[in-house]
């Protein structure tokens, strides 16, 4: 999960790393009070999960709280890179005497955890890597000793720190290694960390991705994500316990595992190509149980996009036998008509492995008239993408 820069600022204070002083407005009535209330020059930032705010008019100076309003209804309603701008954040403005980059980030190349770190900040951190990788520190961490003063100090030294902040900029790594660890994450980084002219070390901007699998012990996560912006399907799976991602396309796809479903999504798109472009609706993964409960959830949320026009099942059993999955989509469509939400668009089957005879016998007996089965991955994929669109 994505944070905005004022959720990661907030973050960072907790922990101790120094950022300015700020509010975030939802209007602009609500960004002239606020800087009313901070009492010197602010600047007004468009709070989205996306880079290139400035360039896109996104981040503006206000000398008081008049210009603040006019700054943020401007912001307001703003498109980022396809982000819709609801709220902004206002911070005091700061004079900027220098400008690092110092992060700590997951390297799954290597199964180890990095720190980056330049006395070049401010500019984007990929264009610097590009343009001169050596002006860029890679600094490994060993995950069971982290990040003390000496490692600090470490990291500071190669990325080449002055001396005059260097021990600040050491503090502020010790603390967004703290943060890191204490909140989970699998990306933390600043750029810019400025100097000030009177030479303080500040965080004047925050970026921070939290890890999702560790949501089970960090219960005030929930509190931290963008209800404003989240897909209404993916909100409703999350609650049932699916992992569902709603994507652009009109074939509904439901699948036991990650790895088949995803298999799937390639399938589709390739079959859909020889019908007018058809292509997978969304990334469904019902796991290792497929209980009645289960599979009528599991249609349930993907019926509910109205762009779907079939549904593949595509199920390989194992640990969950085909018998069972079979029961449990015979028992999935009587349970969604007797809620009086019957199925309406064809459903294409296809059962393989573990019990793989015995569930398509029970999907014959059932006889429901918007069962197909097939017996191939790829037949099924492409009888889907037939269905689909024949129901465009």
């Amino acid at each position: 999960m994505d944070l905005f820069e004022y959720q990661a600022k907030e973050l960072f204070a907790a922990y101790g790393v120094p950022v300015l002083p700020g509010f975030v407005a939802d209007t602009p009535q609500e960004a002239r009070a606020a800087a009313e209330r901070i009492g010197a020059q602010v600047v007004v930032k468009a709070q989205v999960k996306t880079g290139g705010r400035g360039k896109a008019g996104g981040v503006k100076l206000a000398a008081d709280g008049q210009a603040a309003q006019a700054a943020a209804a401007a912001i307001l309603g703003l498109d980022i890179k396809g982000h819709l701008v609801h709220r902004v954040l206002v911070t005091e403005a700061s004079e900027i005497a220098a400008e690092f980059y110092v992060s700590y980030l997951v390297d799954r190349a290597n199964r180890t955890f990095l720190a980056m770190a330049s006395a070049e900040g401010g500019m984007e951190i990929e264009q610097l890597a590009g343009e001169r990788p050596d002006a860029l520190a890679r600094v490994p961490i060993d995950p069971l000793t982290g990040v003390d003063a000496a490692m600090g100090a470490r990291i500071a030294d190669a990325a080449r720190i002055p001396a005059a902040v260097r021990d600040q900029v050491v503090d502020v790594l010790v603390a967004l290694w703290a943060c890191f660890v204490g909140e989970d994450a699998t990306l933390v980084e600043v750029n810019p960390l400025v100097v000030t002219p009177d030479g303080r070390v500040v965080a004047l901007d925050g970026k921070v991705t939290l890890d999702s699998n560790a949501a089970f012990r960090r219960p005030g996560h929930a509190a931290l994500q963008d209800r404003a912006a989240a897909d209404p399907l993916e909100a409703a799976a999350q609650e049932k316990g699916l992992n569902y991602v709603k994507l652009d396309g009109q074939v509904g796809i439901i699948g036991n595992g990650a790895g088949l479903v995803m298999s799937t999504l390639d399938v589709v798109a390739y079959a859909g190509e020889a019908h007018g472009g058809v292509s997978p609706a969304n990334f469904l993964d019902i796991g290792g149980g497929a209980s009645a409960q289960v599979m009528a959830d599991g249609l349930e949320i993907v019926l509910g996009d109205p762009a779907v026009r079939a549904v593949f099942v595509n199920v390989f059993g194992g640990i969950t036998a085909c018998d069972a999955v079979a029961s449990g989509i015979v028992q999935a469509l009587e349970l969604l008509e007797a809620r009086g939400e019957p199925v309406r668009m064809p459903l294409v089957v296809r059962l393989d492995g573990n019990n793989a005879e015995a569930g398509r016998q029970i999907l014959t007996a059932a006889e429901h008239p918007l069962v197909q089965q097939v017996d191939t991955m790829d037949g099924a994929a492409e009888r889907a993408a037939e269905l689909a669109a024949q129901g465009v």
